[in-house]
């Protein structure tokens, strides 16, 4: 397997910087996820890393050894395409082997061990002289994912590979993938606009705005404490207020919010009174325990999502959104949160 590097990698499309000096380290083994809107640069990322676009500045590394310049073929990487790019006059054991004409398989095997082995792994026995036009999405999604893997690449890429596909086969198929590059142990990253998807398969992710990474970490790091304004209203639901520093007290901070006074935890808070403050509180953290920071909030909407509800409210007119275990029977809440559940943005 590999580990990646990307050192303050700029790419130019003429007039536009698709990319703006990112600098990333994926880790030998990991699988780490590309996240953001249309148009951020996580796509342009991806084909750096395979190869298919060289940097305008900063260099791509596999291993510490610099790739940049190096063609696609001699990257050693299996590639899977947003549409995946099947070959409609093969069949399914054909496709999958493929990539077995340039290089032999892994290990020894031969061409139709590595395709059995590999059909095995995808849970696909039995389909090898289906025609790609006879598959479902998720079928030809996992024909895709093994004719990259049939090489035995030392990095895998994914583009996007389930955006087709409906919510339901997502979350199924996003496990599989998951099951497949933790039994293979291969490197991976992955590409998507989904923040769901992001944070449920990745061992680490980089949420990406307007070329640049806002922030990487952990799933957990990025969703509890989110380091910019950008990140925290991306990544899931959450509130982000602003108001004025009014003082400390025992590690407490108190925040003017229109006209309400919000005590939240200071450890992370570069200002003194009279500066602007902004910090966010996740839906899940409001409660109906308002013995701290206690809002009074007019319901205008309730979704009932199974096991939560999602409600949205006013609040001093601005709009929150909280999560509950149960429905509203009123149009009026009040609700609090600790002042520790606030995260300094």
């Amino acid at each position: 397997m590999v580990d990646v590097r990307l050192d303050g990698v700029t790419k130019a499309f003429g007039a536009t910087t698709a990319l703006d000096g990112v600098s990333l380290d994926v880790r030998d083994g990991e699988f780490f996820t590309l996240v953001g809107p249309s148009g951020c640069g996580k796509t342009t990322t991806l084909r750096m890393v395979a190869g298919f676009e060289e940097p305008t500045a900063g260099a791509v590394r596999f291993d510490g050894a610099d790739v940049t310049g190096v063609p696609v073929d001699e990257r050693d990487v299996g590639i899977v395409f947003q549409n995946y790019a099947l070959f409609p006059h093969m069949t399914v054991a054909e496709n999958i082997a493929y990539g077995l004409r340039f290089r032999d398989a892994p290990g020894g095997a031969s061409r139709d061990e590595r395709v059995a082995e590999l059909l095995d792994l995808v849970d696909l026995e039995g389909f090898e002289d289906r025609d790609p036009a006879e598959l479902s999405g998720g079928q030809q999604q996992r024909v895709a994912l093994a004719r990259a893997l049939a090489p035995g690449p030392s990095l895998l890429l994914l583009d996007e590979p389930m955006s087709a596909l409906d919510a339901r086969l997502r979350e199924t198929l996003r496990r599989h993938v998951k099951r497949i590059q933790r039994d293979l142990g291969i490197t991976t990253i992955y590409v998507t606009h989904d923040q769901e998807e992001a944070l449920s398969i990745s061992d680490r992710l980089a949420v990406m705005n307007d070329g640049r990474v806002e922030q990487a970490g952990t799933p957990q790091e990025v969703y509890r404490t989110p380091g910019t304004r950008f990140v925290a209203e991306f990544v899931g639901d959450n509130n982000v207020l602003d108001g004025t520093l009014t003082g400390r007290e025992d590690a407490v901070a108190t925040v003017d919010v229109d006209g309400e006074a919000l005590r939240i935890t200071d450890d992370d808070i570069d200002a003194a009174a009279g500066d602007r403050v902004t910090f966010c509180v996740r839906p899940e953290r409001l409660t109906r325990d308002a013995t701290a920071n206690r809002l009074d909030i007019a319901v205008d909407t309730a979704e009932f999502l199974g096991e939560t509800t999602r409600v949205y409210g006013t609040w001093n007119d601005r709009q929150v959104v909280v999560r509950l275990d149960d429905v509203p029977e009123t149009d009026a809440l009040t609700l609090g949160f600790a002042p520790e559940d606030a995260t300094v943005l």
